[in-house]
């Protein structure tokens, strides 16, 4: 699924951000990417997304090495990973539930399959009532449920989080993580980087640590996991395109 291999990033002439990174995601796991403020946690995050290119080293998407890729290339992978971002990057022109419809759209969904899903996972995160809302009306927490909301709909193979419960309360927080496990639960490889060390000793998810732009893999074994008590709404698409209700959308 994922493969680095001596990877190293450099920003012009300054220092390394990381240095010689090697590890491997297997399709379906869980980590939780972690490290202090600025140890390259987004860096790490950006090569996987195709946002960021090593300075030297190797990296395999999806059987892909990213350095063979063409422009032409880059929509294919994309359309595979799902992307929370710090800073939400919704449309501001599009409504709560067309935002998260994006993903759909693209695909070919139909779009009474794509109000419904939209609607029934909005719902779930909380926003039943924030639907036909534009983001500048929604709090930073509210739009960045939209943003989680987005990134999931389409069930993509990789889901790839940066800080996503940074403008939420812990019981939104936690909601959220569990929304992240039912889709892992349903194939998906996960990604979540966080400073917020509680949150992940509630887990016994694989930590991928950043440490002097260096990374090494913890397994927290022996620590009891929270059941989740949620099950994550059934509509949505594959990342292949299909609803979980049947229905295939042809890919853009």
């Amino acid at each position: 699924m994922v493969l680095f291999d001596q990877v190293s990033v450099q920003y012009g002439a300054g220092p390394q951000i990381l240095k010689d990174i090697s590890f491997t995601l297997a399709p379906g796991s869980f980590h939780f990417l972690v490290g202090r403020s600025g140890a390259g946690k987004s860096s790490l995050l950006k090569l996987m997304y195709l946002g960021l290119r090593p300075t030297s080293g190797l990296v395999n998407l999806f059987g892909r090495d990213v350095a063979t890729l063409q422009p032409k290339d880059f929509p294919s992978i994309r359309r595979r990973v799902g992307v929370v971002f710090q800073d939400f990057r919704l449309i501001e022109h599009l409504s709560a539930l067309d935002n998260v419809a994006l993903p759909l759209r693209v695909a070919g969904v139909r779009e009474a399959d794509i109000k419904r899903h939209c609607s029934e996972l909005l719902s779930w995160v909380g926003l039943a009532e924030h639907l036909n809302a534009l983001p500048a009306t929604l709090s930073g927490g509210q739009q960045q449920r939209v943003a989680i909301a987005r990134a999931v709909i389409a069930r993509p193979n990789l889901l790839l989080a940066d800080e996503p419960t940074g403008n939420v309360d812990d019981v939104i927080g936690l909601r959220l993580m569990y929304l992240f496990e039912e889709l892992n639960k349903l194939g998906t490889t996960v990604v979540v980087a966080t400073h917020n060390d509680a949150l992940v000793s509630r887990f016994t998810h694989r930590q991928l640590r950043l440490e002097q732009s260096s990374v090494r893999i913890f397994d927290p074994a022996g620590v009891s996991q929270p059941a989740s008590p949620y099950a994550m709404p059934t509509g949505g698409t594959t990342a292949g395109g299909t609803t979980a209700g049947g229905t295939t959308g042809g890919a853009a």
